[in-house]
């Protein structure tokens, strides 16, 4: 069976990450987001499965090639062209995406699932198929309910007692919400929808193909069902999803590496002495990361490979991107690392090389900088300043 994920998005929610990594890559546990979609469609018989890439297309391709090493087949659809020999994303929309492919040949033939490229699910693809195909449906969206405070966060569907969808609200008030029950992202289409998305235009799915579809009165429903699903909009929900898995309310993410000690978990080869290190789990930490002694991690907290956490640093209920080194005095308190950004929990970003921080937080690969006993002082309350 077909399916297509969504995958050329810039992902601009999620920077600093997705300037340099798109967002379909974003790893949960050193495992980009989308391999735990394929491992759904593949669980459900998709195994023919387009993929739009538009922002950092090379990225995705060069990750998942043709599928094979997933148990599927894979081939790719670029929005962009090629500018002074690099290649510039130009997205066209989530429809017209798939108008794109169907237009290069026509590719959906029959039933054909379509899957946002930066959501964490675990859901019964087959029975949600099933469903499609009894009620006659053209189009149909797979629905979540949520508590009603959070309505206003998300896109919401409104359907009548037979599922038929009448109406949408685009992230509402709560008093003002018709329904909770949202839209998450997850489609079951017939080929016939394709006919009603123009070719050679940007078209959106959420906010063009499926008013026309109401408009138009056509046979399109919703199905509320009762599944996990992590959508990785924006910077804090990343956050929430690494803290799910670590503290076991994602069940559907299996902690990699070996677990040396209670909640503590680690990749191959990682140089630590867990009677000389603080540690609180639930922690994960990069196979080829130094943790020096002295140091302290509370978790709920990740680090990923080839880190280096000197003496004295503290991370605590943070998240560590690969490659990173925390000099002597550094306290993380609800930060991510990437590169030379430091995001708090809400998104706020400092560009360390802007602020001329770099030093304190580094490329592991470079040779470290030496500070005096009372430069690492000043470091310490540096830093403990700007954590509160």
């Amino acid at each position: 069976m077909k399916a297509m994920i969504l995958a050329a998005g810039k992902g601009t929610r999620v920077r600093p990450i997705t300037y340099t990594m798109p967002k379909p890559m974003m790893p949960i546990l050193q495992k980009p987001v989308m391999e735990f979609l394929l491992e759904l469609l593949r669980q459900h018989g998709f195994d023919q499965i387009m993929v739009n890439v538009s922002h950092l297309a090379e990225e995705i391709e060069g990750y998942f090639r043709d599928g094979q090493r997933f148990g599927v087949q894979i081939a790719y659809s670029f929005e962009g062209r090629i500018v002074d020999g690099t290649l510039v994303g130009e997205a066209v929309g989530s429809a017209g995406g798939m108008r794109r492919i169907q237009d290069f040949l026509p590719f959906f033939d029959d039933t054909f699932v379509v899957l946002c490229g930066d959501a964490l699910i675990d859901l019964d693809l087959t029975a949600a198929v099933k469903w499609h195909k009894a009620k006659g449906s053209i189009a149909t969206i797979v629905m979540k309910s949520v508590p009603r405070e959070e309505v206003s966060s998300y896109g919401v569907v409104v359907t009548d007692d037979d599922g038929r969808i009448k109406a949408f609200q685009e992230k509402p008030k709560v008093e003002e919400a018709l329904s909770t029950n949202i839209n998450t992202g997850i489609y079951i289409f017939e080929p016939e929808v394709l006919d009603y998305i123009p070719s050679g235009v940007e078209y959106d799915i959420g906010s063009q193909l499926f008013p026309k579809l109401v408009e138009m009165d056509a046979p399109f429903y919703a199905i509320p069902m009762d599944f996990e699903w992590v959508d990785i909009g924006k910077v804090p929900d990343y956050w929430r999803a690494i803290r799910g898995v670590l503290s076991g309310e994602i069940k559907n993410v299996q902690i990699p590496g070996h677990q040396v000690a209670p909640g503590i978990y680690t990749g191959l080869n990682v140089a630590v002495n867990l009677d000389k290190v603080d540690i609180t789990g639930p922690v994960y930490i990069g196979g080829m990361t130094r943790i020096e002694d002295g140091a302290k991690i509370v978790g709920p907290a990740m680090i990923g490979p080839n880190c280096w956490i000197c003496s004295g640093a503290m991370v605590d209920n943070s998240v560590i991107f690969e490659w990173s080194r925390l000099g002597p005095g550094v306290s993380l308190v609800d930060k991510l690392v990437f590169g030379r950004y430091c995001v708090d929990k809400t998104g706020a970003t400092i560009d360390l090389q802007a602020a001329a921080l770099n030093w304190l937080i580094t490329d592991a690969r470079h040779d470290p900088p030496t500070h005096s006993p009372l430069e690492r002082q000043a470091i310490a309350e540096l830093l403990e300043t700007n954590a509160t």
